[in-house]
């Protein structure tokens, strides 16, 4: 009993950090397009507007990377190219996903 409790208190200790994690982000995103909303001296529709487009837009990837999805898209289509199946696939699907920039 006492190993279930345990156990579920990290996963809500988990889940409540991956949560305040989001919220930080969306926070901080916030915040940047509040200022850069104020430094436009932006006001009524065209602040919301703004506002609207500056926090629905993807967080920026540092140039010259790839998002996961990318990098496993990438490397699917080599292993196919390669008609790679089996233990072959799995061995390169591993080296092409750590080595993918």
């Amino acid at each position: 009993m006492r190993k279930h409790r345990t156990l579920a208190l990290v996963i809500l200790l988990a889940l409540s950090s991956g949560i305040l994690h989001a919220q930080n982000s969306q926070q901080d995103k916030m915040k940047k397009c509040n200022s850069e909303a104020n430094a436009k001296h932006l006001k009524g529709d065209e602040r919301k507007n703004f506002m609207s487009t500056c926090l629905s837009a993807k967080a920026e990837e540092p140039a010259g990377t790839m998002s996961q999805q990318d990098k496993m898209k990438k490397c699917n289509a080599e292993a196919n190219d390669k008609h790679l199946k089996g233990d072959e696939r799995k061995s390169f699907m591993s080296s092409c996903l750590s080595s993918a920039k």
